[in-house]
């Protein structure tokens, strides 16, 4: 698979952070799709493949799930964004962004002006003016709108873009190359060396901007390079935790993903953000897919 676009490793923290410095984060709704809850929760069974896809299962009880997007606000590297939520062109031709095999299947749906770049506008910030876009990983639902931010370094782990550049079948694994296609300036973190150190009960972490503000945590297994980004809020920490868990309850005894990418490392990294979980109670730890806890959540983290 032949890409425009060519990465660099990023080789230190990025330019802007402040000792001591402590942000704010604004979740932002980036549109939704639907599928059964048996492709969120292992449903188990020899047709476990085929209740994935939604047999046994009526559409009506399928599950709609958020596809978010986060705004923070740093008080001296500017604003940047985690994930993309949905292209615009969704609200209207879903299929030209994300296929339709991906449309057919999970309708998407994105109300008009209710896309990521919209929402940022409405909120003063110009989307073309955001300095870095964090990836958590490339899977389609995350990158749907990578296209509307030309002028941002996208952060990605170096095991993230190498899977996602080079699978010989990106769609059986949730890539949709076309997304990230673009001779933009990306970044990758090999979460190797002396940059790289543990944070609370996250082993492999990288300090974006020097400052302790922003923490990304490796946590492979959904994908193969998989990574949480943590913020420091005030008097606690926001947790995006991409699709580390789909939803809280994962965390606890609910079922596990039917299929991530690796098992073994899956678990591994949730039981680090359990650990993390019990050293940090009063954290906020929000998953993109969690339909019961994204109506609860508050317009803006300080």
């Amino acid at each position: 698979m032949k890409l425009h676009a060519q990465p660099k490793p990023l080789t230190g923290p990025l330019r802007g952070g402040a000792e001591g410095a402590i942000v704010s984060v604004e979740p932002l709704h980036g549109g939704e799709l639907q599928a059964p809850s048996a492709f969120f929760e292992r449903a188990g069974g020899r047709i476990e493949s085929l209740r994935m896809l939604g047999l046994g299962a009526p559409r009506s009880a399928w599950w709609w799930v958020p596809c978010p997007a986060f705004l923070i606000r740093h008080p001296s590297a500017g604003n940047l964004v985690v994930d993309t939520g949905f292209h615009p062109s969704v609200s209207a031709r879903p299929s030209e962004n994300l296929g339709r095999l991906t449309a057919s299947f999970g309708h998407p749906r994105l109300e008009p002006g209710g896309d990521v770049p919209a929402r940022l506008r409405a909120r003063g910030v110009d989307p073309k003016s955001i300095p870095v876009v964090v990836m958590t990983h490339l899977h389609f639902d995350h990158t749907s709108a990578i296209s509307e931010f030309p002028g941002s370094t996208f952060i990605v782990s170096e095991p993230e873009w190498v899977a996602a550049t080079t699978d010989r079948r990106p769609f059986l694994r949730g890539y949709r190359p076309a997304h990230f296609d673009f001779a933009f300036d990306y970044r990758t973190v090999g979460y190797g060396g002396e940059l790289i150190s543990s944070y609370a009960g996250f082993g492999r972490t990288f300090d974006l901007f020097g400052d302790g503000s922003i923490r990304l945590a490796f946590t492979p297994g959904h994908s193969a390079g998989h990574q949480c980004v943590i913020a420091r809020l005030r008097d606690r920490d926001f947790v995006i935790a991409g699709d580390l868990v789909y939803n809280l309850r994962q965390l606890d005894d609910a079922p596990e993903p039917p299929r991530p990418v690796d098992r073994h490392n899956w678990r591994r990294s949730k039981r680090e953000l359990r650990l993390y979980r019990t050293q940090f109670p009063q954290a906020v730890i929000v998953p993109s897919h969690d339909q019961e806890l994204w109506p609860t959540l508050d317009e803006r983290y300080e």
